[in-house]
């Protein structure tokens, strides 16, 4: 009789070594990812990882599943078509501020308003760190440490758990690197809510910024429970500081799965290529 193991964190991890910077917030969040695919005792065949361009987009390499190094930007639309074709798939997208909100806004919007089943995590540290320390799109309008904004940006930051409730997302959480166990939770309660769950990672540079060491003293878990109803969750967000951390909304849309009458078999697609 074969007694079926349980994966561990350890299973999910790849032989490629993490070659981010000394003290990166990315360290912790792909070892909370692994720590939650290990909780979920999800099959790794079953499991697609989808990533743009940038630090927080390697993830996909340093884990034992299938992955995907996409174009800059369009991780989401990639994701959702591998979803809508796979349905049987858990699919996890992975992303930094730079390459989900600045180049990969529209999609953020539209994967958002859409609903697909998928979990989307984007690390956050509100400098775009691989090409040298520019300012990104949640970058502060005053932060002038950058050669190419020296006097600061001057312009509002995107909120991004903000734009994703108005965008529509199903599922919207708040975590800190610093605290990987909690990131853990939110990304098995992401994966398992319906739809589209979008979970931000505040994630420390700590060599392009490294006042956000001070990150650590800043966040704080939220005291009521996740709102359920948009009105609720925007009269909350409206006051919030940005470092709340937890789930602060879980909706209850249905996901966007269209009918699926597939008629075309491999080797019809076979024959077609062969004539």
């Amino acid at each position: 009789m074969n007694v079926q193991v349980p994966l561990t964190a350890q299973d999910f991890k790849s032989d490629v070594k993490p070659i981010w910077c000394p003290g990166c917030g990315d360290y912790a969040v792909l070892s909370a990812i692994t720590k939650a695919l290990a909780e979920l005792d999800t099959p790794r065949e079953k499991i697609a990882f989808i990533s743009g361009i940038g630090c927080s987009s390697r993830i996909p390499a340093y884990t034992n599943l299938y992955g995907f190094h996409g174009v800059h930007g369009r991780a989401l639309p990639i994701a959702a078509g591998v979803k809508l074709a796979r349905p049987d798939l858990t699919v996890i997208v992975a992303g930094g501020d730079g390459d989900g909100l600045s180049i990969g806004g529209n999609h953020f919007l539209h994967a958002c308003r859409r609903n697909v089943d998928m979990t989307y995590v984007i690390m956050d540290n509100e400098v775009y760190g691989m090409t040298k320390g520019q300012a990104s799109p949640t970058t502060s309008p005053d932060w002038c440490k950058s050669k190419l904004t020296p006097e600061g940006t001057g312009i509002s930051p995107v909120e991004p758990i903000r734009l994703a409730l108005a965008a529509g997302a199903n599922f919207i959480a708040r975590g800190f690197a610093g605290n990987p166990a909690e990131v853990a939770r939110l990304i098995v309660e992401g994966i398992a809510h319906p739809g589209f769950s979008f979970i931000q990672i505040l994630s420390p540079c700590v060599t392009y910024r490294p006042e956000e060491r001070e990150w650590k003293q800043a966040v704080h878990a939220s005291e009521t429970e996740p709102a359920q109803i948009m009105a609720e969750a925007m009269h909350r967000l409206a006051a919030d500081d940005g470092f709340t951390t937890g789930v602060l909304f879980a909706g209850n849309r249905a996901p966007f799965m269209p009918a699926r009458d597939v008629k075309t078999t491999i080797a019809d697609i076979e024959r077609k290529f062969a004539s």
